[in-house]
């Protein structure tokens, strides 16, 4: 009975290991039917049919999702489409597959500038600096953002005063 219940759980162990089949694949080997997806996608938006390009960057994700050029490439066409916060969401999801990725380092404290939060888009410029030793594209382009940005007039609502509006009484509703 004892080498039964033995032969039993030793069977129940060995069926629970994983096979070659189910090994995990390496972070950077992304499943070429999302690279093809992405790279319609990537067709789509160059052609400007930018809602067919989302379509396929998460057709892209839904094959791989850890495919972070795609989400890149979906924070880049929500910035196009005037969704920063969009943007800087889907950056986030490339910085946790990649923290130093500079693309999407400066990408979001792009949209993070477009949004206003200048201070916030000065951290991911630090940390841009710090990943990129020399000069960077990217990284001047995240400058030039934030100090497009920071001229920009910001308005306070207390600055804009309505007119006050006169009303006239007509004879007619006065009867």
């Amino acid at each position: 009975m004892r080498v039964g219940f033995l032969a039993l759980s030793a069977g129940l162990i060995l069926a629970s290991l994983p096979t070659a089949s189910d090994a995990q694949r390496a972070d950077n080997d992304i499943l070429p039917r999302s690279i093809a997806l992405q790279q319609q996608g990537q067709t789509a938006q160059e052609a400007g049919d930018l809602n067919l390009a989302v379509d396929y960057y998460e057709s892209a994700l839904a094959a791989d999702p850890r495919n972070r050029s795609a989400i890149i490439a979906l924070a880049q066409v929500a910035r196009v489409q005037g969704l920063p916060g969009k943007a800087i969401g889907l950056y986030r999801e490339a910085l946790v597959l990649e923290p130093n990725d500079i693309v999407a380092l400066t990408g979001q404290g792009e949209a993070l500038a477009d949004k206003g939060a200048l201070e916030l888009a000065r951290e991911k410029l630090s940390e841009a600096q710090r990943v990129c030793d020399k000069n960077c594209p990217q990284v001047a382009a995240l400058e030039k953002t934030i100090s497009s940005s920071a001229s920009k007039r910001v308005v306070a609502a207390e600055a804009l005063v309505p007119k006050p509006v006169v009303a006239t009484v007509s004879s007619a509703s006065q009867n």
